[in-house]
């Protein structure tokens, strides 16, 4: 058995082994900015990596639904002792991983499938699950955005896929200054002593963006293509139907999403949310970066 330790926002978690020749750290090379020697006290999860492990049986388990990832379809099944079972499938409808976990995504374990491709796919999408899942007991979500940081203050930009958050975000990179990239698709945002921070992470999308940093979060932005440039703050309500869909969340278990409903409406309590309406050039980058760093914020941390 190979025991592997990761530290990411702020969070320890545990991944082992099992012996085989085919899984191993290799499969998630993301992950080695956030690796550290030592085990934490109590992790946040534990993954145990084993191909040996099989299918619950149908009759201690019910169909959740299948949804789309957007590179795949992930199956979930309700298991009789409170946990959940997934297929994690590739975007050829190939099984790539079936993971198991118990109710609070504490204690979970996977077998992988297939070529390295697909066992690399597998396992570092059943790791952003289980983070997301297991996190948001603590006052974490996990979101899907485009990350910018300035002068140390984060600042995520969402949107639907297609819609031009990392577009903006390049903007930003190439016309502002005191910026870097933090993470360009699934940063993480954390309510630590009642202040939000925000955090790089291990998956990124397409762009290989993987990041152990922190910022304060400064403004959460929506992005919405137009005519013309233009910039608004969103009214509470509005703001809380812009950021819920942007989380990684399960409606269908009551517990996790009281747990991110509470997340989001705090980050909405302690952070202005807008929505930019923008063309894709220099003068929407510079209206935004002016309208959010207008506000005071505290001094970044890294």
């Amino acid at each position: 058995m190979e025991r592997k330790y990761y530290h990411i926002a702020d969070f320890g978690i545990e991944l082992m082994f099992a012996t085989s020749p085919y899984n191993d750290v290799r499969l998630i090379s993301s992950f080695q900015a956030f690796a550290v020697e030592q085990p934490c006290a109590t992790p946040l999860f534990r993954l145990l990596v084993d191909d040996s492990i099989q299918p619950i049986p149908k009759s201690r388990r019910e169909r959740i639904r299948v949804f789309d990832t957007g590179n795949g379809d992930t199956v979930v099944d309700k298991v009789d002792d409170g946990g959940y079972q997934y297929i994690i499938r590739d975007i050829n409808n190939a099984d790539c991983c079936l993971l198991q976990t118990n109710k609070d995504f504490t204690d979970c374990r996977c077998a992988l499938n297939g070529n390295f491709n697909m066992r690399s796919f597998g396992l570092n999408n059943a790791l952003m699950l289980v983070f997301a899942f297991a996190a948001c007991h603590h006052d974490t979500i996990l979101i899907h955005a485009s990350l910018v940081r300035q002068n140390g203050v984060g600042y995520p930009f969402i949107a639907k896929s297609g819609t031009g958050k990392s577009t903006h975000v390049s903007l930003w990179l190439r016309h502002l200054p005191g910026c870097d990239l933090m993470n360009d698709d699934n940063p993480i945002i954390r309510i630590v002593d009642g202040k939000p921070y925000i955090y790089g992470s291990p998956w990124s999308g397409k762009t290989p963006c993987y990041r152990n940093v922190k910022a304060p979060l400064g403004a959460v932005t929506r992005i919405d293509q137009a005519p013309q440039n233009s910039i608004e703050r969103l009214a509470p309500v509005e703001a809380f139907a812009s950021l819920m869909p942007s989380c990684s969340s399960m409606k269908w278990d009551e517990t996790i999403f009281d747990h991110i409903c509470e997340v989001v409406t705090r980050v909405i309590e302690t952070t202005p949310i807008y929505i930019l309406h923008c063309l894709p050039n220099e003068a929407a980058a510079r209206l935004c970066n002016a309208t959010l760093t207008s506000n005071p914020t505290e001094t970044a941390e890294s």
